[in-house]
Parts: structure tokens; sequence; C-alpha cells
């Protein structure tokens, strides 16, 4: 697949035969097995072109300018510099996808995968199994496909402050809203009984941003789906109940919603509400490919709920949840899609945009920000401009 596989300066390769695009991977890990196993993954489709590898997080930094790769696969635990280190300052000098590959990910060490998105990573997975073991065909075929998704993710520069992407100064604080009216009047003479969220590729790090700025006291429930790899949506629970004042729980069926408190979809199940508050958990097939689906969630809150909700349509890849949030804004509700500009991906709530369903596009602060305005009646005045053009 290529001639040279260099460490510490740029490569010099063939371009991958056929007419898809080359994906070129920079493999950084400090095992020489790893690395090897890591390639001859790789090498199993000719899309991918591995530019480099680096044993190390400050060999990583120097050689992604030099290897320009599409995507890097990072380990965490590594000599000189770690894998949290080393995705934070490629995030702020070079920005490119970053997919963490480590045993140190893992349902049971949550702590590390959302340390690694905090840093600016898109995606984090486990360390795959050797060749012998019985699930390595199937977690190796989801590896690869990870790695073309995340890809295709553009990511944007970070600052060391915050850890945030930076907002330019003339948008800073602002608010767009796409049909040039006022964001304030949207506080005016609307009562809000629920709100409902649905994200995807880069979700949590954006929930917590909102949900931690939200009190204790928040006066409607808020339900969640988010799509996550199965068996560590308990962890993610767990890490946002430490980082949030607001009660975090995984919704049971026939659940009565209650006001201060953040439900999450379960593992393989969709979650909608009924017209008395009680959520439902639903064993129907997939929606889009997704169960649970934020579209098959969606559906189910303005058949509850209508104008009495607010839908919001936060990062994610692909298109699930956005004709259902249009038909929300349609029967009279509040909708806000995440701006571009704060997307790890931009998939759902940009089609959402296009198809004019969001009466708001927002970054996670000001839609936090807006929810407690919301809540509090309109009684507290936004603390940026009403109104601005994309």
């Amino acid at each position: 697949m290529n001639e040279e596989v260099p460490r510490g300066g740029a490569s010099v390769c063939i371009q991958a035969a056929g007419g898809k695009r080359t994906i070129r991977v920079l493999v950084v890990d400090d095992s020489a097995t790893a690395r090897a196993a890591l390639q001859q993954i790789l090498a199993t489709d000719e899309q991918f072109l591995v530019v480099g590898v680096a044993e190390d997080g400050s060999e990583a930094v120097q050689m992604v300018p030099a290897t320009r790769p599409d995507v890097v696969i990072m380990d965490i635990h590594m000599r000189d510099m770690d894998g949290f280190e080393a995705t934070r300052l490629i995030m702020e000098q070079n920005p490119v996808p970053i997919v963490i590959l480590s045993t140190l990910v893992s349902p049971d060490r949550m702590e590390n995968t959302f340390r690694a998105l905090d840093a600016g990573a898109v995606a984090a997975l486990e360390k795959l199994k050797g060749p012998g073991h019985p699930d390595f065909p199937r977690t190796a075929a989801k590896l690869l496909t990870t790695i073309k998704l995340m890809s295709e993710v553009k990511v944007v520069r970070r600052s060391r402050q915050t850890g945030k992407a930076p907002v330019p100064a003339a948008q800073e604080k602002s608010l767009v809203t796409p049909s040039g009216g006022d964001a304030e009047a949207l506080l005016r003479g609307r009562e809000t009984k629920l709100v409902a969220m649905g994200a995807s590729t880069g979700g949590p790090p954006v929930l917590r941003e909102i949900l931690s700025s939200l009190p204790a006291n928040f006066p409607v429930p808020i339900v969640v789906v988010q799509h996550i790899t199965p068996g560590f949506l308990d962890g993610m629970v767990q890490w946002l109940s430490r980082e949030c004042s607001l009660a975090v729980r995984i919704a049971g069926h026939g659940e009565a919603a209650e006001a201060g408190t953040v439900y999450f979809a379960p593992d393989g199940r969709h979650l909608g509400i009924d017209k008395n508050g009680r959520l439902v958990l639903s064993d129907a097939p997939p929606v889009n490919g997704l169960k649970p689906s934020v579209s098959w969630f969606f559906f189910s809150f303005f058949e509850a709920y209508g104008p009495r909700s607010t839908g919001v349509l936060l990062t994610g890849m692909g298109k699930d949840g956005s004709l259902e949030l249009k038909e929300l804004k349609d029967r009279g509700a509040v909708t806000i899609a995440q701006d571009k500009e704060s997307s790890v991906v931009h998939g759902m709530p940009g089609y959402a945009i296009c198809m004019g369903g969001a009466s708001l596009v927002c970054s996670p602060g000001e839609i936090a920000e807006f929810l407690l305005a919301q809540a509090r009646g309109g009684g507290r005045r936004l603390p940026y401009p009403s109104s601005r053009t994309g």
C-alpha cells in the first residue's frame, strides 16, 4: 500500500488504487506489536494509506504537519507524552480528526473516554483483542468503519484555555435566528413543559457543557437520546452526574418525568413520552438504522406535547431527528440546532437548519442560557444580541 512508513518525517507514498478517496492515517502507539497489528488491519482495505507511525505523543505532534494525515489513531498510555496531551496539542496547532484507541478506554473506565473527548478526540475505542479472539473480526470492522467516518469530520482549532473551538470576535455571544426575527420574542407567551435533546458524534462533552450550566431546581424534565457504543451509557451517566447539579439517570418504562432530572434512552430501546408525562420505552424496529433513534424520540414528543416542548438537536453524523425537529417547529415548539462552529460533526443539526427546522442556531453555552431564560418564563433577558444573520 505504501513504499515508506516514516517515523519523524514526511512520507513518500504510492496513492492507493481505485476511485475511492485515499484516507491518510498516522498511527501512534508505544508498542511495536500494536503498531504492526494496526498497520496489518489497515492494509486489509486499500482505501487506507499509513503515512507514518509514532512511538509517543511528542513525536506524533511533530509528525502531523509533516505527514498531513486525514486521521490520527492515538494510544493513551505512552512514555514522554501521553495521548491526552498529544491530542490537546495537535488540536491547538494542527487540527485533525483523532481516534483514541486504548486499553484504557472501556465501559469500566469511562473517565478516560470523556477526558479524550474533552481533549479534542472525535472518537474513543477500546483497543482490539488479538486476531485469535472470537470478537476480532467484528471489532476490526468497526475500527475501520469508525476511521472512515471520522476522517470526514471537519475539525476546528481548539484553545488551551477552554478546550473549545474559539469563536470569532464578531460572533461572540451572538444568536442566530434563521428567520431574522427577535430571539427574545420566542421567550414570550410560550409554556414549556419538557426539553428534548438528541445528539450523536461529539455529543457527551456538549451535553456536559449545557447540563452543568443548569441548576438543580431546573423547572422541567430534560430527556435525551445520545447515540453511544453499547455498554458505555452507564459510565456516561455516572460522569454527568458528577459534573452536573441536575439528577441524571437512565429512563425507565412508565416512569414519570420529573423536573430537575435528565433522562437518557437506554441501550437498544427507543425512548418516548406519553401525554401524561410518563416515559415510554419501545422495542420497535430501528429508525434511520438506529435504536434508540432521535427521530422516533422527537416524533413521540410532538405527538404528546407539540408547542409545549423544546427540541434541541446537537452535533452528530447523519440526519437522525432533523425532519422531526422541523415537525416540532411547525407545531409551534421552540427548536434549537447547534451551530456549525461548535459541532464536531454538523450533520444532524445542519440538515435541520437547511430544512428550516431550527427556531434558533446556538453554541452550547447559548443553548444553556436560552433554556434558563425560557424556564423562567422569559423574565431573564438573554446576555447576547437577540439576532444576527448567518
